[in-house]
């Protein structure tokens, strides 16, 4: 069974590190989660189409359909914040994006990754070794 959370208006998504790589500088991925997501599908509107057209009419960028495209983006990536720290996860590794068309002027948009908790590096033990003494 997957989990999608609903999307939250009006907050902020909780804080956790985020990054397209495998880990962060000084720390150490102690737990992995699995995989997060968050999927988004967006059509455009009559009305969307009609400045979308005229604005490819006149050429040049097309602003209209970067903010839809940005806004989209930005609401996966919060739903994939959303997944990670309902799994008790406080970084996402490994994040992308994929996007599809599903139908004319409807797009899917996935944000993804593996959620993982992360901690100092000097601050975790490793097999063999004693923990830090409390000071």
């Amino acid at each position: 069974m997957s989990y999608q959370p609903e999307p939250e208006t009006g907050r902020n998504p909780p804080p956790l590190w985020v990054t397209t790589g495998t880990e962060f500088d000084g720390y150490k991925v102690v737990r992995q989660l699995g995989v997060v997501r968050g999927l988004m599908v967006r059509s455009r509107s009559v009305v969307g189409n009609l400045g979308a057209g005229l604005q490819q009419f006149v050429g040049g960028r097309q602003t209209f359909f970067m903010k839809m495209s940005d806004h989209a983006r930005q609401e996966a990536y919060d739903l994939m914040v959303q997944h990670a720290a309902a799994l008790g996860g406080n970084a996402v590794i490994a994040m992308r994006y994929d996007s599809n068309e599903l139908a004319q002027g409807v797009s899917e948009i996935l944000a993804y990754g593996t959620a993982v908790v992360i901690a100092p590096s000097d601050q975790v033990t490793g097999p063999g070794q004693a923990p830090p003494a409390a000071g």
